[in-house]
Protein backbone atom coordinates (compact mmCIF):
# COMPACT_ATOMS: atom_id res chain seq x y z
CA UNK A 1 0.00 0.00 0.00
CA UNK A 2 1.48 3.32 -1.11
CA UNK A 3 0.94 6.50 0.86
CA UNK A 4 0.16 9.88 -0.70
CA UNK A 5 0.05 13.00 1.44
CA UNK A 6 -2.94 15.22 0.66
CA UNK A 7 -1.67 18.78 0.92
CA UNK A 8 -3.58 20.66 3.59
CA UNK A 9 -4.24 24.08 2.10
CA UNK A 10 -6.54 25.68 4.64
CA UNK A 11 -6.54 29.33 5.57
CA UNK A 12 -8.80 29.20 8.59
CA UNK A 13 -7.14 32.43 9.74
CA UNK A 14 -7.35 34.94 6.84
CA UNK A 15 -4.28 36.71 8.20
CA UNK A 16 -2.18 33.76 7.00
CA UNK A 17 -2.06 35.04 3.42
CA UNK A 18 -1.34 33.21 0.19
CA UNK A 19 2.45 33.46 0.32
CA UNK A 20 2.68 31.50 3.57
CA UNK A 21 -0.14 29.15 2.55
CA UNK A 22 1.65 27.95 -0.57
CA UNK A 23 5.14 28.02 0.97
CA UNK A 24 3.75 25.65 3.60
CA UNK A 25 2.31 23.41 0.86
CA UNK A 26 5.67 23.13 -0.87
CA UNK A 27 7.36 22.45 2.47
CA UNK A 28 4.85 19.65 3.13
CA UNK A 29 5.71 18.07 -0.23
CA UNK A 30 9.46 18.25 0.42
CA UNK A 31 8.97 16.64 3.83
CA UNK A 32 6.70 13.94 2.36
CA UNK A 33 9.40 12.97 -0.13
CA UNK A 34 12.05 12.88 2.61
CA UNK A 35 9.80 10.58 4.69
CA UNK A 36 9.30 8.13 1.83
CA UNK A 37 5.77 8.96 0.72
CA UNK A 38 4.90 7.83 -2.81
CA UNK A 39 3.33 11.14 -3.74
CA UNK A 40 1.37 14.22 -2.80
CA UNK A 41 -2.14 15.25 -3.83
CA UNK A 42 -3.06 18.82 -4.71
CA UNK A 43 -6.66 20.01 -4.17
CA UNK A 44 -8.56 22.62 -6.16
CA UNK A 45 -11.10 25.07 -4.82
CA UNK A 46 -12.00 28.69 -5.45
CA UNK A 47 -13.50 31.62 -3.53
CA UNK A 48 -13.30 29.90 -0.13
CA UNK A 49 -10.64 29.51 2.55
CA UNK A 50 -10.35 25.70 2.71
CA UNK A 51 -8.63 23.44 0.17
CA UNK A 52 -7.62 26.72 -1.41
CA UNK A 53 -5.61 26.01 -4.57
CA UNK A 54 -7.15 27.90 -7.51
CA UNK A 55 -4.51 26.61 -9.98
CA UNK A 56 -3.37 23.10 -9.01
CA UNK A 57 -1.17 22.62 -12.08
CA UNK A 58 0.86 25.67 -11.07
CA UNK A 59 1.45 24.23 -7.61
CA UNK A 60 2.27 20.83 -9.12
CA UNK A 61 5.01 22.37 -11.24
CA UNK A 62 6.42 24.25 -8.24
CA UNK A 63 6.51 21.03 -6.19
CA UNK A 64 8.19 19.15 -9.03
CA UNK A 65 10.94 21.76 -9.10
CA UNK A 66 11.71 21.09 -5.42
CA UNK A 67 11.40 17.27 -5.43
CA UNK A 68 12.90 14.48 -7.49
CA UNK A 69 10.66 11.41 -7.37
CA UNK A 70 7.22 12.20 -5.87
CA UNK A 71 4.17 11.50 -7.96
CA UNK A 72 2.03 14.61 -8.02
CA UNK A 73 -1.72 13.99 -8.13
CA UNK A 74 -4.38 16.61 -8.65
CA UNK A 75 -7.29 15.88 -6.34
CA UNK A 76 -9.25 17.00 -8.21
CA UNK A 77 -9.28 19.48 -11.11
CA UNK A 78 -12.82 20.65 -11.84
CA UNK A 79 -13.39 20.18 -15.57
CA UNK A 80 -16.75 22.01 -15.83
CA UNK A 81 -14.99 25.27 -14.89
CA UNK A 82 -12.56 25.11 -17.81
CA UNK A 83 -12.38 25.10 -21.60
CA UNK A 84 -10.75 21.79 -22.53
CA UNK A 85 -9.07 23.26 -25.61
CA UNK A 86 -7.00 25.48 -23.33
CA UNK A 87 -6.77 23.05 -20.45
CA UNK A 88 -5.40 20.15 -22.52
CA UNK A 89 -2.41 22.26 -23.51
CA UNK A 90 -1.89 23.33 -19.89
CA UNK A 91 -1.90 19.69 -18.81
CA UNK A 92 0.70 18.73 -21.41
CA UNK A 93 2.86 21.68 -20.37
CA UNK A 94 2.55 20.76 -16.69
CA UNK A 95 3.46 17.12 -17.37
CA UNK A 96 6.58 18.24 -19.24
CA UNK A 97 7.59 20.58 -16.40
CA UNK A 98 6.85 17.85 -13.82
CA UNK A 99 9.23 15.46 -15.63
CA UNK A 100 6.38 13.04 -16.30
CA UNK A 101 5.35 12.70 -12.63
CA UNK A 102 1.87 14.24 -12.94
CA UNK A 103 -1.23 12.11 -12.39
CA UNK A 104 -4.31 14.06 -13.42
CA UNK A 105 -7.24 13.63 -11.08
CA UNK A 106 -10.39 15.22 -12.47
CA UNK A 107 -13.96 15.63 -11.28
CA UNK A 108 -17.17 17.61 -11.58
CA UNK A 109 -16.76 19.81 -8.50
CA UNK A 110 -18.18 19.41 -5.02
CA UNK A 111 -19.14 22.89 -3.82
CA UNK A 112 -22.21 24.47 -5.39
CA UNK A 113 -21.17 27.77 -3.83
CA UNK A 114 -18.13 28.05 -6.08
CA UNK A 115 -19.42 26.48 -9.31
CA UNK A 116 -22.53 28.64 -9.38
CA UNK A 117 -20.55 31.83 -8.75
CA UNK A 118 -18.28 30.81 -11.60
CA UNK A 119 -21.20 30.46 -13.99
CA UNK A 120 -21.90 26.71 -13.78
CA UNK A 121 -25.15 25.67 -12.05
CA UNK A 122 -24.37 22.80 -9.71
CA UNK A 123 -27.04 20.54 -11.21
CA UNK A 124 -25.27 20.86 -14.58
CA UNK A 125 -21.83 19.87 -13.35
CA UNK A 126 -22.22 16.14 -14.03
CA UNK A 127 -23.26 16.33 -17.73
CA UNK A 128 -20.74 19.12 -18.32
CA UNK A 129 -18.02 17.00 -16.73
CA UNK A 130 -18.88 13.93 -18.79
CA UNK A 131 -18.60 15.80 -22.09
CA UNK A 132 -15.51 17.72 -20.98
CA UNK A 133 -13.80 14.45 -20.06
CA UNK A 134 -14.49 13.03 -23.52
CA UNK A 135 -13.14 16.18 -25.16
CA UNK A 136 -10.03 16.21 -22.95
CA UNK A 137 -9.22 12.58 -23.68
CA UNK A 138 -9.67 13.13 -27.40
CA UNK A 139 -7.40 16.16 -27.39
CA UNK A 140 -4.70 14.32 -25.42
CA UNK A 141 -4.75 11.16 -27.52
CA UNK A 142 -5.67 12.23 -31.07
CA UNK A 143 -3.69 14.57 -33.24
CA UNK A 144 -6.64 16.33 -34.85
CA UNK A 145 -9.99 16.67 -33.11
CA UNK A 146 -13.31 18.25 -34.04
CA UNK A 147 -16.41 18.27 -31.85
CA UNK A 148 -20.14 18.79 -32.10
CA UNK A 149 -21.77 18.34 -28.72
CA UNK A 150 -23.99 20.18 -26.26
CA UNK A 151 -21.27 22.19 -24.53
CA UNK A 152 -18.45 22.02 -27.10
CA UNK A 153 -18.54 22.65 -30.82
CA UNK A 154 -15.39 23.36 -32.79
CA UNK A 155 -13.73 22.58 -36.13
CA UNK A 156 -10.63 20.37 -36.42
CA UNK A 157 -7.72 21.46 -34.24
CA UNK A 158 -4.59 20.05 -32.67
CA UNK A 159 -3.37 20.93 -29.22
CA UNK A 160 0.28 21.87 -29.06
CA UNK A 161 2.69 20.71 -27.87
CA UNK A 162 1.80 17.07 -28.19
CA UNK A 163 2.07 14.83 -25.11
CA UNK A 164 5.42 13.07 -24.77
CA UNK A 165 4.81 11.26 -21.47
CA UNK A 166 1.74 9.29 -20.43
CA UNK A 167 -0.76 11.39 -18.48
CA UNK A 168 -2.66 8.97 -16.20
CA UNK A 169 -6.27 10.02 -15.63
CA UNK A 170 -7.95 9.51 -12.26
CA UNK A 171 -11.65 10.21 -11.77
CA UNK A 172 -12.83 11.68 -8.48
CA UNK A 173 -16.03 9.80 -7.58
CA UNK A 174 -17.78 9.25 -4.24
CA UNK A 175 -20.92 7.19 -4.91
CA UNK A 176 -20.33 3.42 -5.22
CA UNK A 177 -22.29 3.13 -8.47
CA UNK A 178 -20.15 5.81 -10.08
CA UNK A 179 -16.96 4.26 -8.72
CA UNK A 180 -17.89 0.87 -10.16
CA UNK A 181 -18.68 2.36 -13.58
CA UNK A 182 -15.43 4.34 -13.72
CA UNK A 183 -13.34 1.34 -12.67
CA UNK A 184 -15.06 -0.87 -15.25
CA UNK A 185 -14.07 1.62 -17.96
CA UNK A 186 -10.44 1.37 -16.86
CA UNK A 187 -10.04 4.69 -15.06
CA UNK A 188 -7.97 5.07 -11.94
CA UNK A 189 -10.30 6.27 -9.17
CA UNK A 190 -9.94 8.74 -6.31
CA UNK A 191 -12.58 8.57 -3.62
CA UNK A 192 -13.15 9.35 0.05
CA UNK A 193 -15.69 8.55 2.74
CA UNK A 194 -14.83 11.92 4.33
CA UNK A 195 -15.79 11.61 8.01
CA UNK A 196 -18.27 8.76 7.51
CA UNK A 197 -18.09 5.35 9.18
CA UNK A 198 -15.98 2.43 7.96
CA UNK A 199 -18.98 0.81 6.28
CA UNK A 200 -19.16 3.56 3.67
CA UNK A 201 -15.45 3.16 2.97
CA UNK A 202 -15.94 -0.60 2.51
CA UNK A 203 -18.80 0.01 0.05
CA UNK A 204 -16.64 2.37 -2.01
CA UNK A 205 -13.71 -0.03 -2.11
CA UNK A 206 -15.92 -3.01 -2.99
CA UNK A 207 -17.47 -1.05 -5.85
CA UNK A 208 -14.03 -0.32 -7.26
CA UNK A 209 -12.99 -3.96 -7.15
CA UNK A 210 -16.24 -5.07 -8.81
CA UNK A 211 -15.74 -2.58 -11.61
CA UNK A 212 -12.08 -3.43 -12.13
CA UNK A 213 -12.82 -7.15 -12.24
CA UNK A 214 -15.68 -6.66 -14.70
CA UNK A 215 -13.50 -4.57 -16.99
CA UNK A 216 -10.39 -6.71 -16.63
CA UNK A 217 -8.16 -3.71 -15.96
CA UNK A 218 -5.15 -3.02 -13.73
CA UNK A 219 -6.31 0.43 -12.62
CA UNK A 220 -5.66 1.73 -9.12
CA UNK A 221 -7.72 3.11 -6.26
CA UNK A 222 -6.66 6.15 -4.27
CA UNK A 223 -8.71 6.50 -1.09
CA UNK A 224 -8.43 9.63 1.03
CA UNK A 225 -8.91 9.42 4.79
CA UNK A 226 -8.12 11.80 7.61
CA UNK A 227 -5.11 10.39 9.46
CA UNK A 228 -2.89 11.71 12.23
CA UNK A 229 -0.46 9.84 14.46
CA UNK A 230 -0.52 11.02 18.08
CA UNK A 231 1.64 10.32 21.11
CA UNK A 232 -0.94 10.44 23.86
CA UNK A 233 -4.65 10.28 24.57
CA UNK A 234 -4.68 14.00 25.39
CA UNK A 235 -3.18 14.79 21.99
CA UNK A 236 -5.70 12.49 20.31
CA UNK A 237 -8.63 14.38 21.86
CA UNK A 238 -7.10 17.70 20.87
CA UNK A 239 -6.58 16.66 17.24
CA UNK A 240 -10.06 15.13 16.96
CA UNK A 241 -11.52 18.45 18.09
CA UNK A 242 -9.41 20.21 15.48
CA UNK A 243 -10.65 17.88 12.75
CA UNK A 244 -14.22 18.40 13.92
CA UNK A 245 -13.74 22.17 13.73
CA UNK A 246 -12.60 21.82 10.12
CA UNK A 247 -15.75 19.87 9.23
CA UNK A 248 -17.89 22.68 10.65
CA UNK A 249 -16.66 24.72 7.67
CA UNK A 250 -16.51 21.87 5.14
CA UNK A 251 -20.11 20.77 5.70
CA UNK A 252 -21.32 24.33 5.10
CA UNK A 253 -20.15 24.25 1.46
CA UNK A 254 -20.37 20.50 0.82
CA UNK A 255 -24.10 19.99 0.52
CA UNK A 256 -24.82 22.74 3.03
CA UNK A 257 -26.23 26.25 2.66
CA UNK A 258 -22.95 27.77 1.42
CA UNK A 259 -22.75 30.71 3.81
CA UNK A 260 -19.47 32.50 3.11
CA UNK A 261 -18.41 35.85 4.52
CA UNK A 262 -15.87 37.59 2.27
CA UNK A 263 -14.21 34.32 1.34
CA UNK A 264 -14.33 32.81 4.85
CA UNK A 265 -16.71 29.87 5.25
CA UNK A 266 -18.91 30.34 8.28
CA UNK A 267 -18.54 27.38 10.68
CA UNK A 268 -21.95 25.81 11.30
CA UNK A 269 -23.13 23.27 13.89
CA UNK A 270 -22.80 19.59 12.94
CA UNK A 271 -25.03 16.62 13.69
CA UNK A 272 -22.00 14.30 13.89
CA UNK A 273 -20.23 14.65 17.23
CA UNK A 274 -16.48 14.96 17.62
CA UNK A 275 -16.45 11.51 19.25
CA UNK A 276 -18.22 9.93 16.26
CA UNK A 277 -15.85 11.61 13.82
CA UNK A 278 -12.86 10.51 15.88
CA UNK A 279 -14.01 6.89 15.72
CA UNK A 280 -14.21 7.02 11.91
CA UNK A 281 -11.03 8.80 10.87
CA UNK A 282 -7.57 7.59 11.87
CA UNK A 283 -6.37 9.78 14.74
CA UNK A 284 -4.71 7.40 17.15
CA UNK A 285 -1.47 6.13 18.68
CA UNK A 286 1.08 3.86 17.05
CA UNK A 287 -0.19 0.34 17.81
CA UNK A 288 -3.80 1.20 17.00
CA UNK A 289 -2.67 2.94 13.81
CA UNK A 290 -0.83 -0.19 12.64
CA UNK A 291 -3.88 -2.36 13.29
CA UNK A 292 -6.29 0.00 11.57
CA UNK A 293 -4.06 0.51 8.53
CA UNK A 294 -3.69 -3.27 8.24
CA UNK A 295 -7.46 -3.46 7.81
CA UNK A 296 -7.24 -0.91 4.99
CA UNK A 297 -4.50 -2.90 3.28
CA UNK A 298 -6.55 -6.09 3.63
CA UNK A 299 -9.36 -4.39 1.70
CA UNK A 300 -7.00 -4.04 -1.27
CA UNK A 301 -6.63 -0.26 -1.16
CA UNK A 302 -3.61 0.69 -3.26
Amino acid sequence: MDFVHFLSSHMLDPKTGGKKLYADSVAQAIKAEALGYDGVAVPEHHLVNILLVPAPLQLAVKIAAHTSRLRILTSVCQLPLRDMRIYAGEVVQAQALCDGRLMLGVGKGAFGYETERLGVPFDETKPRFEEALQVLEALLTREEVSWNGKHYSFPPLTIMPRPEDPIPLMLGVMLPAGIEAAAKQGYHVQTTPLGAAHGQLEAQVAAFHRGRAAGGHQNRLSLQRGIYLVGSEAERRRMVERAHLYYHSFDNVFGGPGIVDRGIIRPLPRTQTAEELGANILICQRDEMIDRLAAYAALGID
